[in-house]
């Protein structure tokens, strides 16, 4: 996920709220995605639809959030 912020991203983590609020919704997201997916938990395919398309939207927020951030620096 947003390879080319690695860096910043590993030096905002725990430094910016708004941020790891962000990244914290993505991972659990992901991981819920995942666990569905290999049926440590049940969900219908339309629940994973509705997971996906939220972990879509927060990826774009952090690309936007990360990308305006490295043009004010």
């Amino acid at each position: 996920m947003l390879h080319e912020f690695r860096d910043l991203i590993s030096s905002l983590k725990g430094k910016d709220a708004h941020f790891d609020k962000l990244f914290d919704q993505h991972n659990q997201l992901d991981e819920k995605i995942k666990n569905a997916e290999n049926g440590t938990i049940f969900l219908s395919n339309t629940e994973i639809s509705k997971l996906k398309k939220e972990k879509l939207i927060l990826k774009d927020q952090l690309n936007e959030y990360l990308s305006n951030y490295k043009k004010e620096s």
